[in-house]
């Protein structure tokens, strides 16, 4: 027991960019499963849409914080983004639109943090 009384046996530390990442990874592969299986994964695709406007709706009200740290432009463009895609889904859902874009968006973001969770030491 003494041997490995100091050992990493609890899950490794999470960061706030590994829990971003991890929910936009989860929302996103939900998107790309559910428009795959086409009409019958409809019901899939607005929940996982629905799921991620309410990610964005909340990284908008972050950057949209006066005491948010991140610099300017990229609060800015957060929240293009948040908009953007609060616009877009309404259009997804009619089948007005593809999804595509939406994910395009949450795997850029996606590498973002990769880089940005990379960079920190």
């Amino acid at each position: 027991m003494a041997r490995t009384a100091y050992t990493n046996s609890a899950a490794p530390i999470r960061t706030h960019q590994g829990n971003e990442y991890d929910a936009f990874a989860r929302i996103t592969r939900r998107m790309k499963e559910a428009a795959s299986s086409g009409k019958p994964g409809f019901n899939a695709l607005a929940a996982a849409i629905h799921e991620n406007r309410r990610l964005w709706t909340l990284l908008a009200g972050d950057v949209a914080d006066a005491g948010n740290t991140l610099p300017e432009p990229l609060r800015a463009q957060i929240f293009y983004l948040a908009e953007f895609t609060n616009h877009h889904s309404p259009k997804v859902l009619s089948g007005k639109a593809g999804v595509d874009i939406l994910i395009e968006i949450n795997t850029a973001v996606m590498r973002g943090l990769r880089q940005q969770e990379a960079a920190t030491p």
